[in-house]
């Protein structure tokens, strides 16, 4: 690993005295820069002996690696409490988008509007839960996870009150685009949190939970909305999700820890600068990340943000085929948004808790498929022993022969996080071996 050396300018034409002084100070005031890797998280590591291995000498060194530790290495007990946070927003997004569908009848009522006008309000949420990751996703690579999950939580919040206060439709659109907006971050970039905490063959079980979280969240606002809208009026259902909404942000901002690792290393890198460090020599270290990385937030990597999943979808057939398909299976949920309210209403007279009431068997049709997604590991390890050890969310489908990767990009997470069960798993090492391939980056 290289060690930049710093040295100060020459000191010609300076006056004697000058020259004298500076001579004895040049080698004090020298900087050596060394340069940190994400291996300066793990708890095996010894700053120490990293600069011995790059034979410079110190008498005394600070050290904060017990600080600042890679996510893999937390504690199962800390990865849970960082989980809980994102988990309950998941769920929540999922529940906005499911939630308003239970207030059509009165709004319809109370704004003379046609089913398809108000159905509008779907759509807007829907317009904000696609682009606004692919402008926050790297964003939040870069300069972290957490105040993009805070920060989006407060948004969610505003759109929510919109939504709770406003008195004309357009006023609710307007709402909902913006709750679309703040709900995206929690239901796409949970997943980028996952994969920050666990390894690739480990990721089978909180990928699967999160999975859950989308799905049950989905069909509780209708559940949930069906009694409130017949008790309490179409206001109480944002009211509620704001009640949770508040909450989960609060839980977000105390509980919920930075888990990008090139973060850490930043942070790891700013706090042994805070304290000085010299050589024997009498030079002093600073200490730097390996990788360079650019923090000021520009318009070009905003639009790579826009760009590169676009140039995926248009260029790779098979991204533009799995695309269709998950496409096609969130229009299937989102259509029962409307369709089972209008199908149980005309034709059988359900009032909306009994509307609400039927979401319920897709609540239970979720956890029965995620209970079986967890079992067939162990079943492929079994029907599949010559293969190799079937331990990441790749491998659990029988019918890939590429090797498991993971994703880590955060513009081709996005189009993972927005998948179903099977389609993100076969989905995803794919996407990330076509990102390195071709060699494109964030």
């Amino acid at each position: 690993m290289a060690v930049v050396i710093q040295e100060h300018p020459p000191l010609e034409g300076k006056a004697p005295e000058a020259v004298s002084q500076a001579s004895v100070s040049t080698e004090t005031l020298n900087e050596i820069r060394v340069p940190l890797g994400l291996e300066a998280l793990e708890p095996s590591f010894s700053l120490a002996d990293h600069l011995r291995s790059v034979d410079l000498d110190i008498s005394f060194i600070h050290d904060v690696a017990d600080i600042y530790l890679s996510p893999f290495s937390w504690s199962a007990q800390k990865k849970t409490i960082t989980l809980l946070g994102p988990f309950m927003a998941s769920t929540l997004a999922a529940y906005a988008a499911g939630a308003y569908a239970l207030a059509s009848e009165p709004l319809r009522n109370k704004w003379d509007i046609s089913d398809t006008l108000f159905n509008i309000g779907i759509t807007f949420f829907v317009v904000g839960f696609a682009f606004a990751p692919m402008v926050l996703a790297p964003i939040s690579e870069t300069h972290g996870r957490y105040w993009t999950f805070v920060g989006s939580g407060v948004v969610f919040f505003l759109g929510t009150l919109g939504c709770a206060l406003t008195e004309n439709y357009v006023g609710m659109m307007v709402s909902r685009l913006i709750t679309g907006n703040g709900a995206a971050v929690f239901a796409t970039l949970t997943g980028g949190v996952v994969s920050d905490l666990y390894r690739k063959e480990d990721r089978n079980t909180p990928m699967a939970l999160y999975s859950m979280t989308i799905m049950v969240g989905a069909s509780l606002g209708p559940l949930i909305s069906g009694s409130v809208v017949d008790l309490l009026g179409w206001r109480w259902i944002f009211f509620i999700q704001l009640i949770t909404i508040g909450i989960t942000t609060v839980v977000l901002f105390f509980l919920f820890q930075e888990t990008r690792s090139n973060v850490l290393l930043r942070r790891k890198c700013f706090m042994l600068n805070g304290t000085p460090t010299k050589s024997t020599t009498g030079a002093m270290i600073t200490f730097a990340p390996a990788t360079k990385e650019c923090l000021d937030i520009e318009i070009s990597m905003l639009w790579r943000g826009f760009a590169f999943p676009l140039r995926l979808l248009l260029k790779e057939p098979i991204v533009f085929c799995m695309s269709l398909w998950v496409s096609f299976a969130w229009a299937i949920m989102y259509m029962q948004f409307s369709s089972i309210g209008l199908v149980f209403r005309s034709v059988y007279g359900f009032e909306n808790a009994e509307v609400g009431a039927v979401y319920s068997s897709t609540i239970v049709g979720s956890i029965v498929g995620i209970g079986i997604s967890l079992l067939q590991e162990p079943a492929m390890k079994q029907v599949l022993p010559h293969k190799k050890l079937l331990s990441t969310p790749e491998q659990l489908h029988p019918f890939t022969d590429r090797p498991p990767l993971v994703l880590h990009d955060s513009q081709t997470r996005y189009f993972v996080d927005i998948s179903m069960h099977s389609p993100r798993f076969m989905f995803n090492g794919y996407i990330q071996h076509l990102s390195r391939r071709i060699q494109l980056s964030c």
